[in-house]
């Protein structure tokens, strides 16, 4: 099965592709997970956002998807802080992986079927170990495994740079003289001495240690996915080392392709400079919402702020901008849900608003199928919220609009993820309720003011405000 119509950049090629699973009607797709010593910031959670827009676009496509995220709890930072702590492993990442899935739950990021965690999965990190040494890619030295760069000679292809000069250190958490011998400044570890009853130690063929970082994600996604599959995702900072090594170390091991498309989502900046810990100017999730802000909205940001492959800067203010936003587009959905049993009775195919709304999830799927272009797909939609409310307002749109508007936006949404968890917040309308708000529709339909604010106050003392907006009357309980 080819999904003709849907084109994916891949970092490897460096093109925007037509997406071709490798088997008909399924697709493989790794996450790199979180490394659990800290809350995720929101930065971080821009990436994973960005990979649950393309698992639903995936699935919009009627593609079945596996999904597996791993979680990262042993390396370097981990170990020391857990020691600090007086706790296991288990015990000081637990935490941090229970608030990293809630985040993830709070925005509405479809669970993956797998979060393989890498101190489950050392047994498979030594099998790959041990079939590098045994090809000539790997060698020990002073209880150390290394890859050895030089006998892979398409080392570099994924990110794109000339890696003969890079140092020790350069970049990313690639080793630094602390695992030294090694043959050469470029090899990585694959396997870090250590010593039994170390914290983070385990037995194997090449004596006491722990696994390197690159060697978990190879390992844990080759056991759930194939030594081939679909695609491989993270944020900008894993392309280099992080991905380079797994691909190097994959298909050095396989003699296979390892991956088919690499997606990578941009950073999250803040004053010109990207969100990240190390730095101290990172927003967590969860004090966003101790501030007031709505996860939902947060979400809506994050996702059509900017382009997944754009940097995205973040101003908590904007928040506010996407709450309204938000807002507007639940109230639309109620306005089109009230139309499909209190609309005039317009039944024909030439209903306008079903015209629009066909039209409008037209452009909506031709910008998704784009390369996931959601900011120029969500601005068609606001054009269609603006002149289905008009039409709604002059009473020329009935039940065939409705019904289309609300085809059209739940085609939005099972993407965007957002609106109709908004709209279902507010209770629906009794049937008296929705006949004074059609009355007081009516009136103004007509010009007549003086009924339309009575019909307002006999709401209010319903507990239903509504307000008279740009965008049409919305309502909402008080």
């Amino acid at each position: 099965m080819v999904v003709v119509s849907f084109r994916l950049y891949n970092t490897l090629s460096g093109l925007v592709e037509p997406f071709v699973p490798l088997h008909p009607g399924r697709v493989g797709m790794y996450t790199c997970g979180p490394t659990v010593h800290d809350r995720a910031h929101i930065g971080n959670l821009r990436t994973y956002l960005a990979e649950d827009l393309l698992r639903r676009q995936l699935e919009a496509h009627g593609l079945r998807v596996t999904q597996v995220m791993n979680i990262t709890d042993v390396d370097d930072k981990i170990i020391t802080k857990a020691a600090a702590a007086r706790l296991s492993l288990a015990e000081f990442t637990q935490p941090y992986l229970d608030a990293f899935l809630r985040d993830l739950a709070l925005l509405g990021v479809e669970a993956a079927a797998f979060h393989p965690r890498a101190t489950e999965y050392i047994p498979q990190m030594i099998t790959l170990i041990q079939r590098l040494i045994d090809g000539g890619h790997a060698y020990m030295s002073d209880g150390s495994v290394y890859f050895r760069i030089s006998s892979f000679p398409d080392y570099g292809r994924l990110s794109h740079l000339d890696t003969k000069g890079l140092v020790a250190g350069a970049s990313g958490r690639i080793d630094a003289d602390e695992y030294e011998p090694k043959e050469a400044v470029r090899d990585f570890v694959l396997w870090k001495k250590g010593q039994q009853g170390d914290l983070a130690a385990w037995p194997s063929p090449f004596g006491w240690g722990r696994p390197g970082w690159h060697v978990e994600c190879s390992a844990m996604s080759m056991d759930k996915l194939g030594e081939t599959f679909d695609i491989h995702c993270g944020g900008v900072d894993n392309k280099f080392p992080h991905h380079e090594n797994e691909i190097a170390q994959s298909e050095a091991a396989t003699g296979k392709v390892f991956v088919t498309y690499w997606f990578h989502p941009e950073h999250l900046v803040v004053a010109g400079g990207k969100m990240a810990k190390s730095l101290g100017n990172f927003v967590t999730l969860s004090a966003l919402l101790e501030r007031g802000h709505d996860p939902l909205a947060v979400r809506y940001l994050l996702l059509t702020g900017a382009h997944y492959r754009h940097r995205l800067q973040f101003q908590e203010e904007w928040l506010s901008a996407a709450e309204k936003d938000v807002e507007r587009l639940a109230n639309f959905w109620r306005r089109c849900e009230q139309g499909l049993a209190l609309g005039p009775a317009k039944e024909s195919a030439g209903d306008p608003l079903a015209a629009a709304a066909q039209r409008a999830q037209g452009l909506f799927e031709a910008a998704l199928d784009d390369d996931l272009n959601l900011p120029d797909g969500i601005a068609v939609i606001f054009d269609l919220l603006r002149d289905g409310n008009r039409l709604l307002d002059l009473g020329q749109a009935g039940r065939v609009g409705c019904e289309a508007a609300l085809q059209a936006l739940r085609a939005v949404d099972s993407r965007l993820g957002v609106i109709e968890r908004l709209a279902a917040v507010e209770d629906h309308l009794t049937e008296a309720e929705s006949a004074l708000l059609e009355s007081r529709a009516q009136a103004r339909r007509d010009h007549d003011f003086a009924r339309s604010d009575q019909l307002r106050d006999q709401l209010l003392a319903l507990g239903i405000q509504v307000e008279d907006t740009k965008d049409g009357s919305r309502w909402h309980r008080v």
